[in-house]
């Protein structure tokens, strides 16, 4: 038996797909079984869960006719499973980059690839990603479903990234950020701890923010000198730097074994 949604409540969870709209109520839309249960799973509140099917999770859920849940869906192809969830308050970071790594985003401006590097930054244990306030919103729904639950574990923040910067390289923290002209990733020395900088998709990293980049690093193409794409996509090269970071043998002061 279905217990039907209000029009005017299709409409909310409808109104969701816009920022401001998320903004001001500071809810969002996550679709799916698996990632819906993942987020509740991970800590997260679910301010209500809407399902056409069987699914049961460890909080009440609302049972909608498949029609109303195509209404409500962000999706092309709805799922049976549509929560609204509560935003998480994003967790200080200004130690972070003293003990760890954390990845800094320049501008990172389709959701989808926000998306991928969270889950990935879950992956390699970083828990502390910096945006800055032109990169694509945590919230839009295309994030959420490319951190496939990721969201949860990764604390995500906006801010204006030069003072950032000059904080960090002020006490004494490297700063890392992907070049073409850079240090090959696979022979550079690394240290376990500072800011990892990914750029836009089309332009790299900014001027400003490069200015104050310490260590410039390249992801060498292989073999050298063989034709191949012009660049790698940034959720793939995220991926890549923080597994060489976390792959490579260190001393105590960060240099090759």
């Amino acid at each position: 038996m279905t217990n039907e949604p209000t029009k005017a409540r299709v409409a909310f969870v409808r109104s969701l797909r816009d920022k401001r709209c998320r903004d001001e109520s500071g809810l969002f839309v996550a679709e799916g079984a698996k990632l819906v249960g993942d987020l509740l799973a991970g800590g997260m509140e679910a301010e209500a869960v809407y399902v056409t099917g069987d699914a049961s999770f460890a909080v009440p859920v609302e049972r909608v006719s498949p029609a109303v849940m195509a209404r409500m869906s962000h999706l092309k192809s709805p799922s049976q499973v549509l929560a609204v969830m509560r935003k998480r308050e994003a967790e200080p970071y200004d130690a972070a980059w003293r003990d760890g790594l954390v990845l800094v985003l320049d501008g990172v401006q389709d959701p989808g690839n926000l998306g991928t590097i969270i889950r990935a930054a879950d992956w390699f244990g970083i828990e502390h990603i910096i945006c800055s306030p032109s990169t694509a919103d945590l919230y839009n729904a295309k994030t959420v479903q490319a951190t496939m639950g990721s969201l949860c574990r990764v604390s995500v923040r906006y801010a204006p990234l030069e003072p950032l910067i000059e904080r960090a390289a002020g006490d004494g923290v490297p700063v890392y950020g992907t070049f073409l002209d850079g240090d090959d990733i696979y022979t550079a020395g690394l240290s376990d701890n500072g800011l990892i900088i990914m750029g836009n998709e089309g332009n790299g990293i900014s001027g400003p923010v490069a200015a104050k980049v310490t260590h410039r690093l390249l992801i060498p193409s292989y073999p050298e000198g063989r034709p191949t794409g012009e660049s790698l996509n940034v959720g793939v090269a995220a991926a890549v730097v923080c597994s060489v970071f976390r792959g490579r043998g260190k001393t105590a002061g960060g240099d090759l074994l």
